[in-house]
């Protein structure tokens, strides 16, 4: 019997979401300080015959944590106690900025979504750096072998005007790439005004090549560079993204961001509304994410990796991903609501199906 849906239910269904967020991470970054990290990582580390390579790099597992979840760099460590293959930490800007006002990250119970519209709330990319520094060392000297990795994902300043926007991400990029084991330009975000508009193949592609030679440059080697984009574009925009990537010698997209779509939700609509712009990710996502993952995956066959994330919610689905095409999965949501065992429990079921 799992504890943990009961627990969320008397602990955090009642309060405010981003409060009870803060005081869930503040829990996971305790255990690992008190030492019931080294506890954790014996029981929830993925089997071997998990590792999965992707873009020249060894990953534990093909299950990471999506980005949006440690935005600040804050838990790498104490996150990886929980069996995820990969972290990506971010979105990290340019400039530190507070973020969009509170109240600003609503659930969707019902529909075991989740509606917000942080606006890339962080501390800027050069507090961040040394803290990825520091995390990467960390992991290095925990795991010998194969150690969890760590993604590092960029967005654009909201003060800073879009014709601006390729200094600034060349910012973030010039701090954070000589500790990543990949970069992510994250151009789909719904939170920051007019972000979405460089996804845009004409804007892209200056954006994604200055991006790309400025961390290899301040990393002294090859950055796996990735780009993020949304549910929301067309099939055709989809395909042109594609096309860009694969001419770009792109090493992987990133499908999908949140949706500003609300169709097909349980919830009542006047919640809904009551919840404001953002964007929703969470199980409503799920078709959607799988049909640009399949579309991707037609596109570029195996030229590049393809990271699938968007109503990922157990083990099934992960592995309809994989089958799908995608390279790696990540999942963030029903992290909320599926507790601190979530990634090893995946983890076991997807081992338990390729003994089978």
């Amino acid at each position: 019997m799992r504890v943990y849906p009961t627990f969320f239910r008397l602990a955090f269904s009642w309060m405010d979401a981003e409060r009870a967020h803060k005081i869930g991470f503040k829990g996971i970054r305790f255990a690992h300080a008190t030492g019931a990290g080294k506890v954790l990582q014996k029981l929830t580390a993925p089997a071997p015959s998990l590792q999965t390579t992707a873009f020249g790099v060894t990953f534990p597992s093909p299950f990471g944590l999506a980005a949006g979840f440690d935005k600040e760099v804050h838990g790498i460590e104490a996150l990886t106690d929980l069996g995820f293959g990969h972290i990506e930490v971010g979105t990290i800007t340019g400039q530190a900025q507070p973020g969009n006002e509170k109240p600003r990250l609503f659930r969707l119970v019902q529909d075991r979504a989740v509606i917000n519209r942080m606006g890339f709330n962080n501390d800027g990319a050069s507090a961040v750096a040394p803290r990825l520094k520091a995390a990467r060392a960390a992991l290095q000297r925990r795991y010998p072998a194969v150690r969890p990795v760590i993604g590092v994902n960029i967005g654009k300043t909201k003060v800073v005007e879009l014709a601006d926007a390729v200094d600034d991400y060349l910012v973030s990029a010039r701090s954070l790439a000589p500790a990543a084991d990949y970069l992510v330009v994250n151009v789909s975000s719904p939170n920051t005004p007019g972000l979405r508009l460089l996804q845009d193949v004409e804007t892209l592609r200056p954006l994604l090549t200055a991006v790309g030679q400025e961390a290899d440059r301040s990393a002294g080697r090859h950055v796996p560079l990735l780009v993020k984009i949304a549910p929301d574009l067309s099939d055709e925009d989809i395909d042109d993204v594609a096309r860009l990537a694969l001419d770009l010698k792109l090493d992987g997209i990133i499908a999908t961001n949140t949706t500003i779509a609300r169709s097909g939700l349980s919830s009542p609509a006047e919640a809904v509304d009551k919840c404001g712009a953002g964007g929703l990710s969470g199980a409503p996502l799920k078709q959607r994410s799988l049909e640009v993952l399949k579309r991707l995956k037609h596109a570029t066959g195996d030229a590049l990796a393809l990271v699938s994330v968007g109503g990922v919610e157990s083990a099934q689905d992960v592995q309809e991903r994989l089958d799908a095409g995608a390279t790696l999965v990540q999942g963030y949501t029903a992290f909320l609501y599926e507790g601190p065992f979530w990634a090893a429990r995946i983890n076991k079921q997807l081992a338990r199906t390729r003994r089978s």
